[in-house]
């Protein structure tokens, strides 16, 4: 057998077990190690519902936040850690305790005003309350967290939310309306944050992955996505 025989046979071989390990692993992640890991999320929501969804958000922000530096500045390798400390701190003493209070308490009020969980005018009417009352609660709190964390006087606090209220306000309105379709029409209670903080990390993902395009059309596309962002993070952390 020639040498350019053998040594196609050889790559052919190592092909083969690169499939098949690639196969192994994706059968193992969807039918063994997924489920495992959502079982273990749903039991530790169901004993220790707040401590979960705290680190949740907190893992969400961070995540979010790292995405959101490295798009800013691609030319960087370190991140900002006060920034990224910043961030992680508010999702879990801030985000993730307040939203399920928020979600527990707005789906009492919704039993009341006899709002089942049918898609529908019922889900307009939540989505409606939900911009109107929890989202520009949420931005000021996050301002207000992050203005005390950086230790600002309280008037440059105060000028921040006045500056960011109304524009996260606009923001908010292109994303989440449609994303809380799903949130109030389908996902139950328990899971809503679960899905929120999702729709936010995919949001910046898809922020980074726009303005990492290089050129003019790169500088464009971050004008735009600083302009559509739902909670501008790279002007505010």
């Amino acid at each position: 057998m020639k040498d350019n025989e053998i040594t196609a046979l050889k790559l052919g071989r190592i092909m083969k077990f690169k499939v098949t390990t690639t196969v192994i692993t994706v059968l193992c992640l969807t039918y063994v190690v997924i489920p495992t890991l959502w079982i273990s999320y749903c039991d530790l929501l169901h004993e220790w519902p707040i401590f979960t969804k705290a680190l949740t958000s907190a893992t969400v922000y961070t995540i979010g936040d790292i995405i959101a530096q490295r798009t800013e500045s691609m030319g960087k390798k370190d991140l900002d850690r006060p920034r990224l400390m910043r961030s992680l701190v508010a999702g879990l003493i801030g985000h993730g305790p307040l939203s399920h209070v928020w979600y527990n308490v707005s789906d009492e009020l919704f039993q009341e005003m006899n709002l089942g969980e049918q898609l529908g005018w019922s889900t307009v009417v939540k989505v409606i309350i939900d911009q109107i009352s929890w989202g520009p609660f949420w931005n000021n709190m996050y301002i207000l967290l992050l203005g005390i964390m950086k230790m600002n006087p309280p008037s440059k606090i105060f000028d921040e939310i006045k500056r960011t209220t109304i524009p996260l306000l606009v923001s908010g309105f292109k994303l989440w309306p449609l994303a809380h379709c799903v949130t109030y029409g389908i996902v139950p209670v328990e899971f809503r944050l679960l899905w929120v903080d999702l729709v936010e990390i995919s949001w910046v993902t898809i922020l980074a992955t726009a303005a990492a395009g290089g050129g003019v059309a790169s500088k464009e596309k971050e004008e735009e996505s600083r302009e559509s962002k739902p909670l501008d993070v790279s002007r505010i952390v």
